[in-house]
């Protein structure tokens, strides 16, 4: 079994460093890297919650946007509706007579 003074080496600057001393430094080194690994861990969490409501208020967003342009085109295709059956009112034989040419070619169009 090695003694005291064969346990003792000398650091650069030349104290004395014991296996005590070394094994005491280990022990805090370990220590400090649990509680580091701890830290990374809670911010890590941190991150993925801060990360996940971050999308999710993206998609309610995109989902908001979304509404508003089906109702523009639902908007739009209402107003098209109306001014179709206004010039419809206004004018029927012409718009009979615009019917009965769509009709015709694609009756055509279907036989070839």
């Amino acid at each position: 079994m090695p003694s005291a003074a064969e346990n003792a080496a000398k650091s650069e600057d030349g104290s004395q460093i014991t296996a005590q001393s070394l094994e005491a430094e280990i022990e805090q080194l370990k220590a400090d890297m649990a509680k580091l690994a701890k830290q990374l861990q809670v911010t890590g969490e941190h991150s993925y919650g801060t990360a996940r409501r971050v999308a999710a208020e993206g998609v309610g967003q995109l989902r908001a946007q979304s509404e508003a342009a089906m109702e523009r085109v639902r908007a739009n295709a209402n107003d098209l509706e109306a001014q179709l059956a206004a010039s419809v009112r206004e004018k029927p034989l012409t718009a009979l007579g615009i019917a009965a040419g769509v009709g015709f070619l694609l009756a055509l169009m279907s036989r070839r």
